[in-house]
């Protein structure tokens, strides 16, 4: 029996599946929050990655306050104009200045900045379409000292804090997480009129389940209303087809409801974003840790992305819970619904959760005293190497939003 205190009982609650509403929703990599999330994650895998390489491990800092201000365009159809740029500032915290080194983390975090816009979103150009800018103050003294001597394997906790995950994903969950992440890669390969910001809200009543696209279009790529129609009707036929390979419930697809085709009042973008025009962002107000936003699941409302991966309960634990429960359904039979919930206390090893509180729905001929055992053993396992998750998040191994 583990020393840890780890709970696993049956949830008192129906599974997922078996509610008669469900509703999720996830905002892709061009949406304002997910453009302010990426760029945290980014800046502070960067500084993660700068501190190993001079002194050997990662130093106090967090860049999850990552704001983004809208701009101004003028689309058109054939091309428009950028008319006033976004304006993203990367706020938070780092160690500039350690064993009579100087490190220069702002330079760092504008450079990693610059290199995740123009991979993930090139159709933003940095410097013209979007002007970022960098204010880290200094770290802070205290929370050094929860990091550990250089001697002690596991660190600190840095906040009396909880992380949370489950699995499986519902069919709903499959539909709008992969609809969103196949539109952003392989269907953008070949319809270059798609923009990255691309949200979808999905829907289950009963076995009916409806899915809303917001998709922005790229002026640049759409010659007139004609090819606006065409190129959503794609959208949507490209939606109903993956939803397909999830489900067999009956699914409807609705792309850019709010368009007005006949007045011309359509979701036509200039940089295929909504944050050239209106629309602000900020980290964690978008998808959590898993990718999605989920109103039926328990949920943590930490901002993921940006945070220290050493220490921070707000990162380590909503992934590490995440994983586990991923773990536990592909390890143990007969697990309907899983939801792990891990509960930190600030100054205790992070391997030492306050409470592993893990909820379960089995099989109507499994029992859950049948699977405790193993459960435990998992969940005792991913906490023993909880460490691990520091080093996959610095090899960029895990997404955080």
């Amino acid at each position: 029996m583990s020393e840890r205190n780890i709970r696993v009982e049956p949830i008192d609650r129906r599974a997922v599946e078996d509610q008669e509403v469900e509703i999720v929703e996830r905002k892709g990599i061009g949406h304002p929050d997910s453009i302010c999330d990426g760029i945290a994650e980014s800046v502070a895998g960067a500084l993660a990655r700068e501190y190993l390489e001079r002194v050997g491990k990662v130093l106090h800092f967090n860049t999850d306050e990552t704001q983004l201000v809208a701009g101004e365009a003028a689309p058109a159809f054939g091309g428009g104009e950028v008319v006033d740029p976004i304006y993203l500032l990367i706020v938070g915290r780092a160690t500039k200045h350690y064993g009579g080194q100087t490190i220069p983390a702002e330079r760092i975090a504008l450079t990693a900045a610059r290199e995740y816009l123009e991979r993930e979103l090139p159709q933003l150009v940095f410097g013209e379409d979007i002007v970022v800018d960098v204010k880290l103050g200094a770290g802070s003294g205290d929370l050094q000292d929860v990091f550990g001597e250089e001697e002690v394997q596991v660190p600190m906790a840095n906040d009396t804090s909880f992380g949370v995950g489950h699995a499986p994903l519902s069919e709903t969950e499959e539909i709008v997480y992969n609809a969103e992440r196949r539109l952003n890669t392989e269907f953008a390969v070949e319809n270059p009129s798609l923009g990255t910001d691309v949200k979808i809200m999905g829907k289950r009543e009963g076995d009916q389940i409806d899915v809303t696209v917001a998709a922005a279009m790229v002026d640049e790529h759409v010659a007139d209303i004609d090819a606006y129609v065409e190129a959503v009707d794609a959208v949507r036929a490209f939606v109903a087809d993956v939803a397909s390979e999830y489900t067999d419930r009956e699914v409807t697809v609705d792309v850019n409801t709010a368009d007005d085709v006949e007045s011309g009042s359509i979701y036509l973008t200039v940089t295929g974003t909504s944050a050239e025009q209106g629309d602000d962002g900020s980290v964690g107000r978008g998808n959590r840790a898993n990718g999605l936003i989920t109103p039926n699941r328990s949920m943590s409302m930490e901002a993921t992305s940006g945070k220290n991966p050493v220490n921070h309960i707000g990162k380590i634990y909503n992934l590490l819970a995440t994983d586990i429960a991923e773990d536990v359904v592909s390890e143990v039979d007969g697990i309907r619904d899983l939801r792990v919930r891990l509960l930190s206390q600030i100054g205790r090893p992070i391997d030492q959760p306050h409470v592993a509180d893990i909820h379960v729905v089995t099989d109507d001929d499994i029992a859950v005293s049948d699977v405790r055992a193993d459960v435990e053993s998992i969940v005792d396992d991913g906490l023993a190497n909880v460490t691990t998750i520091t080093q996959r998040v610095i090899d960029g191994e895990l997404d955080t939003f």
